[in-house]
């Protein structure tokens, strides 16, 4: 099993950057791919990026392709997502999600074992 703990979020105005963490721990956290999620009020949770074990592959969501960069660091059990050029309707919660095996590119919500509680970033405009 693996716990996730999400860190990072914030007020922060359009244009501007934020950096989300999310640290593992639990064993073998290399072996999970993980991903990050958002839910905004209202709405359903939706994908948003993903990465394999190795951190070499990654995928994205296309509302945010181009903007935000999710990474990890495995000797630290972490994973990141950098968001530049934030959007008021970026604003949601953002949930970190990890399932066992190396597939990188699930993005339904229920592909996805271990949740962390989520952090808020709310964008102003």
């Amino acid at each position: 099993q693996v716990q996730l703990v999400e860190s990072g979020g914030g007020l922060v105005q359009a244009g501007g950057s934020l950096r989300l963490s999310c640290a593992a721990s639990g064993r073998a956290f290399i072996s999970y791919a993980t991903a990050w999620f958002r839910q905004a009020p209202g709405k359903e949770r939706e994908f948003v990026a993903a990465i394999s074990t190795s951190g070499i592959n990654t995928s994205y969501a296309d509302s945010v392709k181009g903007r935000f960069t999710i990474s990890r660091d495995n000797a630290k059990n972490t994973v990141y997502l950098q968001m530049n050029t934030v959007k008021p309707e970026d604003t949601a919660v953002y949930f970190c999600a990890a399932r066992q095996g190396t597939s990188w590119k699930a993005r339904a919500t229920n592909e996805y074992a271990y949740w962390g509680q989520g952090t808020q970033v709310t964008v102003s405009s």
